[in-house]
C-alpha cells in the first residue's frame, strides 16, 4: 500500500506538468480500492472455511496491492460453477445407471469382504456422492517405484492395438519422457489412435518440439487449462492432478507417479523416489476410462464415446474396487468424504502415506479422535521438502498429531511421493490424492478404493518396508525443536489456508 501513496504522492507533485495523469491515477486508484472493497465482500460472502475467509481478509488489510495481486492468481473460486455445469460433456450412460442399480442393492448383494458394515457403508458413500460403480472382476498389480510403474507402462504401449489414452499432471521432456514421447509416435503412424492430456501448469517446462512432434505423428494432444503465463494465472487454481492410462480399455494405470526422470530416482536433488502406481486390469478399467473421456471431451471440445471403449474382458480374477473422481466440477467432495469415512470406521489401523500432512480440519479431527480411541494410526511422510511451504504447513501440525498419539516417521531413504491410506485390512485407497487441502478441496484427482485382501496386504508389506527407513518423530525430542523451526512452520500455516 506504500507504493500506492508514493506514487500518489509523487504524481500530486508533477500534476502541473499534466493534470490529466493525476485525473488518470485517481481514476485508477479509486478502481483499485473499490476492486478490493468487493473481494472482501466475495470472500466473505462466499468462504465457507473460517479460517481462509480470516487470511484472505488480513492479507488484503495489511498489504492490499499484493493481496489483491494474490487473490486474483490463486484465490478466486467463482469458476467452479461455471465448471460443474460445462465440464460433464460425457458422462457415460452404462457407469451411472450401474451406480443407480447398485445403491437399491447395496445392503442385499454378497460381495467379497463386503460383509462388513464399514465396507458396505464407504461403498454407499462412493455411490452416492461420486456416482462410482463397484467392479468386481479385476486384476491389480501394485507397482512400487517408477521402475517397475514405467516397465509395464512400455510394455502395454507397445502391445496397444485400438487405442492409448494419456492423462497427466507433468510430462518431462528428458529421457524417460522422450521415451514414451517415441512410442506414443510409432504406434500413431502404426494406425494406434492416441490421445495425450497434460496439464498446463504442471508440465509448463514441457517443448514446443515436443508437443508438435507428437501432433505430426497423428498423436491428438491437448492442454489442461491452457495459460498465457502459468506462474502469473488464476487458472493456477484449478489444476489437473490425475495420472490416467488406458490402453484399448482394458488396461489401466493410476497413481502416484508422473512421467520423468526425477521418478526414477535419476535427480540431482532427490537421489531415490518411493512411489506407488497400480496397473488394472478388468471392469474397473471402464472407470479409468470414463474419467478420462470426460476430460478429453472438455479439452478437446469433441464427443468421443462408444462401446470400442468399453471392450468385453477375459478377467475372472475377483478384486472389488471403485474409481473414484473428484475436483472444482463435482457436487461433492467425494475424495475428502471417503477419507473420512475411512478414519471414522476404523477399529484397529489406520496407516497413511503421503508426502504433505496438511489435512483440512475434519480429517485432523479423524486422526486425532482414532488415536486417542486406541486405534494404531501410523503416518510417513518425507524428511526434506519438494515444495518449501507445503513442508512447513505439514511440519506444524505433527505436535498435535503426536500428543493425540498419532505415529509419524520421516522417510530418510530419499523422497516419498506415494498417496495411500490402509485402513484395519478391509479397505484401502491408493491415487493421486495428497492429504492436503489443495488435493481435497482445488484439484482433479482420482483414486481407487480397494477392497480386496491380497492386495491390501501387499500394500502393507510395502509400508511396513519403508518403515524400516524411516525415523520416528519422538514427541518429546520435538517439542525442543529449534526456534527458526517454529516460525516456519506458523508462516507454512499461516499460508495454507490460502489455498
Amino acid at each position: 500500500m506504500c507504493s500506492v501513496w508514493v506514487g500518489y504522492y509523487w504524481l500530486s507533485q508533477n500534476a502541473s506538468q499534466n493534470i490529466y495523469i493525476e485525473i488518470v491515477f485517481n481514476v485508477l486508484y479509486w478502481l483499485f480500492r473499490i476492486n478490493i472493497l468487493w473481494i472482501a465482500i466475495v470472500i466473505f460472502l462466499e468462504n465457507k472455511n473460517p479460517s481462509r475467509t480470516v487470511a484472505w481478509l488480513l492479507v488484503l488489510t495489511l498489504i492490499p496491492l499484493l493481496g489483491f495481486l494474490c487473490y486474483i492468481l490463486f484465490g478466486r473460486s467463482y469458476r467452479k460453477k461455471s465448471l460443474s455445469k460445462s465440464k460433464h460433456l460425457a458422462d457415460s450412460d452404462r457407469l451411472l445407471h450401474a451406480a443407480k442399480v447398485q445403491q437399491g442393492l447395496i445392503d442385499y448383494i454378497e460381495l467379497p469382504n463386503s460383509g462388513n458394515a464399514h465396507n458396505k457403508r464407504l461403498m454407499q458413500l462412493i455411490l452416492n456422492n461420486a456416482k462410482a460403480p463397484f467392479s468386481l472382476k479385476n486384476e491389480i498389480n501394485v507397482l512400487t517405484n517408477g521402475i517397475n510403474k514405467f516397465n509395464r507402462l512400455i510394455g502395454c504401449i507397445e502391445r496397444a492395438k485400438e487405442h492409448i489414452h494419456i492423462e497427466y499432471f507433468i510430462i518431462k521432456d528428458d529421457q524417460i519422457g522422450n521415451e514414451i514421447r517415441r512410442l506414443l509416435i510409432e504406434k500413431a503412424k502404426k494406425g494406434v489412435k492416441v490421445r495425450l492430456i497434460y496439464d498446463a501448469v504442471g508440465s509448463f517446462r514441457l517443448s514446443k518440439y515436443y508437443i508438435d512432434s507428437l501432433k505430426r505423428a497423428g498423436v491428438e494432444v491437448y492442454p489442461f487449462f491452457p495459460v498465457a503465463f502459468p506462474l502469473f494465472s488464476r487458472d493456477l487454481n484449478y489444476r489437473n492432478h490425475r495420472k490416467i492410462v488406458v490402453v484399448d480399455g482394458v488396461v489401466g494405470f493410476v497413481g502416484g507417479l508422473n512421467i520423468g526422470d526425477e521418478y526414477l530416482g535419476k535427480s540431482n536433488r532427490f537421489n531415490f523416489w518411493r512411489d506407488t502406481h497400480l496397473e488394472i486390469k478388468g471392469e474397473a478399467v471402464y472407470a479409468l476410462q470414463t474419467i478420462f473421456l470426460n476430460d478429453w471431451n472438455y479439452v478437446s471440445k469433441q464427443v468421443v464415446d462408444g462401446a470400442q471403449y468399453f471392450p468385453e474382458h477375459l478377467i475372472e480374477k475377483q478384486a472389488l474396487i471403485q474409481i473414484v473422481a473428484s475436483g472444482p466440477d463435482s457436487e461433492w467432495q467425494a475424495i475428502l468424504q471417503a477419507f473420512y469415512k475411512m478414519m471414522a470406521s476404523a477399529t484397529d489401523k489406520i496407516w497413511i502415506t503421503t508426502p504433505y500432512l496438511v489435512p483440512e480440519e475434519s480429517l485432523m479431527m479423524g486422526l486425532k479422535t482414532a488415536a486417542l480411541s486406541g486405534v494404531d494410526v501410523r503416518i510417513i511422510i518425507p524428511s526434506q521438502p519438494d515444495h518449501f511451504f507445503v513442508y512447513w504447513a505439514s511440519q506444524s501440525n505433527i505436535e498435535a498429531l503426536l500428543e493425540a498419539g498419532v505415529k509419524i516417521y520421516q522417510y530418510k531413504n530419499g523422497f516419498i511421493h506415494s498417496k495411500i491410506m490402509i485402513v484395519d485390512r478391509l479397505s484401502a485407497t491408493v491415487g493421486t490424492t495428497n492429504l492436503d487441502i489443495r488435493s481435497l478441496e482445488i484439484n482433479f484427482e482420482v483414486n481407487a478404493f480397494i477392497y480386496d485382501v491380497p492386495t491390501i496386504i501387499r500394500l502393507e508389506e510395502d509400508f511396513v518396508k519403508d518403515l524400516s527407513e524411516c525415523n520416528e518423530f519422538i514427541l518429546e525430542h520435538f517439542k525442543n525443536r529449534r526456534f527458526r523451526n517454529k516460525v516456519l512452520e506458523a508462516l507454512g500455516r499461516l499460508v495454507s489456508p490460502l489455498q
